[in-house]
């Protein structure tokens, strides 16, 4: 959908992004620093999803919103559509993503559990801020407790929950996932 930035630059913004914010302007404060570079990310993902929706109708329910942010907002992000998509019909949907691209390309020193889970503020922000846009506030949170992906030794599986909560304020649930 026009102008598209080299993966390798957004790969060293991240990288640099997530850095910054955790060992120089927020080194004792881990939650500050997610909070922060979840911000970030939710600015670009509701600008994201105003510039791919311009020319679409409004979506006519949160089902719609999903399925058009696994198919094709993750294919402008990722290149590719989710693998899988479980929802429980009660507002809780599951994204998994079995090669997620950002995190592959991690040095080895940094792939330590902790230290990934900092990078998935911003893809949480990304998705949060898109469905904001598309009128479902909700909380978002990624899971990557099953990593590498046995399938494939230099891959990462990423399974985002979203829960779309009529009770959000300002995009923070006060509901449990």
């Amino acid at each position: 959908m026009g102008r598209e930035v080299s993966e390798s630059c957004i790969d060293s913004l991240l990288t640099e992004m997530v850095s910054s914010y955790c060992n120089r302007f927020y080194a004792n404060k881990p939650e500050l620093a997610a909070r922060r570079i979840e911000a970030i990310g939710y600015q670009v993902g509701h600008q994201l999803s105003e510039r791919y929706t311009m020319e679409r109708p409004r979506f006519s329910d949160h089902l719609e919103a999903i399925k058009f942010i696994c198919k094709d907002f993750w294919s402008e992000l990722f290149k590719k559509q989710i693998d899988n998509l479980k929802t429980n019909h009660r507002g809780t949907f599951v994204l998994q993503d079995n090669r997620f691209r950002w995190l592959a390309r991690m040095s080895a020193e940094s792939k330590a559990a902790q230290a990934m889970s900092m990078y998935l503020y911003f893809p949480c922000g990304i998705i949060r801020g898109a469905l904001s846009n598309l009128g479902i506030p909700c909380a978002v949170s990624a899971d990557i407790s099953n990593l590498p992906a046995c399938e494939y030794p230099e891959s990462y599986v990423l399974c985002v929950v979203m829960h779309a909560c009529s009770l959000c304020s300002n995009g923070h649930c006060h509901g449990q996932l």
